[in-house]
This record gives C-alpha cells, structure tokens and sequence, in this order.
C-alpha cells in the first residue's frame, strides 16, 4: 500500500518539483497557505491531524539569509518551531519526517568538504534557525532524514540564477564575490534525488522500520565547488546559447536582451551585507553515496541541464533515476 504524503513548501523551488514528483511514491497532499499556516503551530498540528500521512517531507523555509538577520522571530518559527512541531506530531502517528537543512549551519573555517558530523556553527540567524529545526527533530526521536543542500536554484522563484539573469540586461558590469566557495545546486536534482532515495526505502518494507535503519542527517548537493563569480560566469556562458521561445528564460530576462560585457571579481569585504556568510561551504556527499547509492551530478552539469530544463519533460531528465 502506498504511503499517504504531507508536502510542505510546494510552491517553494525544492517543493514545486516535489509537487510534481512525489505522486509516483504515494497519496499526496500538498496544502498551500492559507490552508497550512507554519507560523501557527496549531495550523499546523491541525492539518497534519486531519491528514494522519506517513511521510511528511517539509520542503518550506524560511530562506531569505540577510532579511533573517532583522526578522529572526519569523525566521526561528519557519525554520526551527515549524519542524519541531512536525516531528512532534509525526512522532506521535509512527509517521516519518524528511526535512532540508542548509549549507549555512557550517562557519566556513575548513578548507575541505564538510561531513555530516563536523560540528556545526553558524555565523547567521539564517543558518542558526536551520540549525535549531534538525536539533528539535533529532531530540523529537521522529525516523527522519535531514538533506543539507546548498546554494540551490530553479528557474523559478527568488535566486542567484534568476539574479544574475536580471541584472544582465540592465549592466555592462557585474561585480560578483570570489571569496566564498560552494557548489551551486538544481533544485530539481534535490528532489530527484529525494525521491529516488524514498523509493527505495519504502520499497524495502513498511515505512517506519525501514527509516529508521537509515534515520539521520546526509548533505545532497551538487558534485564539485565553484565560487559566485565563477557560477555567474557559468550562467552568462548558457545564456549565451539560449534559443528563443525559452519561456522561463523569456520572464528571467523580460524579454530583454543581455548587455553585460564584463564580470568582475570582488572580496566579501567589498559587498558588505547584513548576514555573514561562510567563505568556504562545500559539503562531502560521501555518506549519501554510501547509504543510498546516489550519486549527484557535478554542479555544472547541473547547470547545463538546468538551462535546457524546459526542452524536456520532468520525467524525461530525472527518468534515469527510477
């Protein structure tokens, strides 16, 4: 019997490619809203109530790094009361939790990838409410899996592709920082590959007993690292290529074409922000590897098909996986 699934954040970039792909694992429910609410914790434990799913995958967050910085009540309620509650009530169905977390609960002081057990230490509210959400559903003794991804982009939403897309028809010149190193991820290959790991832990026998052989927290990003100089550099060279008719490409750039002739590179010092960011965020996908057997696209190809996203359909590009 397939298992009943909440879906959280399904307008969000990870969750609108869940909403899509979710439904070949089991009964989806995705509320939008208005009708789940993660600023009210009775909302919240209401709809999981009405629900009773067995899975619930919380793809919402609260993601915007430098408003956190002034607005940390919002912040702390999306991103560490919400999933409390979650696992708290998915705790008490026998239900399971699968939860993303961030890059960002890392200070940036290595200069090697990070593992799963390098202890964390967050230089941001941001990351410090990340961080707070994996503690309250590890504490919540909830059959979880917690996804630490990075610098994700879609061609939808608010992020640095769409960004940089933007401003290049509005400069000649971007100044982009240098100094921070990651490894800039699809969001449909996030949820891709969340799927693909449920399918296969779901398949192995009921639900619950099978999570919690695998219960734990893993980092899926993108293969390699790159700085946001490098990935503007990256995304400038694909659009430069684009064919017409692109619909999303159209609505990134408005229909305008791109002038900017140059990028070049700056310190962090020199792009002063509310919210610290760490220099060097890289994460080892190592234990994802070993556990699931997933291996994660080099995060220019990523890119790559990430541009060429709507000349195929979504079953097509992750088709592959299953």
């Amino acid at each position: 019997m397939k298992p009943k699934i909440l879906l959280t954040g399904k307008g969000g970039q990870v969750g609108s490619e869940l909403h899509c792909l979710l439904p070949r694992l089991g009964d989806l429910v995705a509320p939008d809203r208005r009708e789940l609410d993660l600023l009210d914790p009775d909302s919240i434990r209401r709809v999981v109530r009405d629900i009773r799913p067995q899975l619930i995958v919380n793809a919402a967050a609260y993601t915007k790094v430098d408003a956190a910085e002034s607005d940390e009540a919002n912040a702390h309620a999306v991103n560490a009361i919400a999933p409390a509650v979650l696992a708290e009530e998915a705790k008490k169905l026998g239900a399971v939790v699968v939860h993303y977390s961030t890059d960002y609960v890392f200070d940036g002081a290595k200069t090697a990838p990070y593992e799963e057990m390098d202890p964390a230490n967050p230089i941001s509210v941001y990351g410090k409410t990340k961080l707070a959400g994996e503690l309250a559903i590890r504490s919540s003794g909830v059959p979880h899996l917690i996804f630490r991804t990075a610098w994700v982009y879609a061609t939808r939403g608010r992020n640095f592709l769409l960004t940089i897309l933007r401003l290049a028809t509005e400069k000649e010149e971007l100044r982009i920082v240098r100094d921070q190193i990651g490894a800039p991820t699809w969001s449909l290959e996030i949820a891709a590959a969340t799927t693909k790991i449920l399918a296969q832990v779901i398949e192995r026998s009921s639900a619950t007993s099978a999570f919690s052989e695998v219960s734990g927290t893993y980092h899926l990003t993108a293969a390699g690292e790159t700085t946001w100089y490098d990935f503007a550099r990256a995304i400038l060279e694909e659009a430069s290529s684009m064919p017409q008719g692109i619909s999303w490409f159209a609505a990134a750039t408005g229909g305008h074409p791109l002038i900017t002739r140059r990028v070049i590179p700056i310190t962090t010092r020199e792009h002063p922000s509310p919210a610290s960011r760490p220099a060097y965020s890289v994460l080892s996908n190592s234990l994802l590897t070993r556990t699931f057997g997933v291996r994660m696209e080099y995060w220019r190809m990523q890119l790559r098909l990430g541009f060429a996203a709507e000349r195929k359909t979504r079953q097509e590009i992750v088709a592959s996986d299953f």
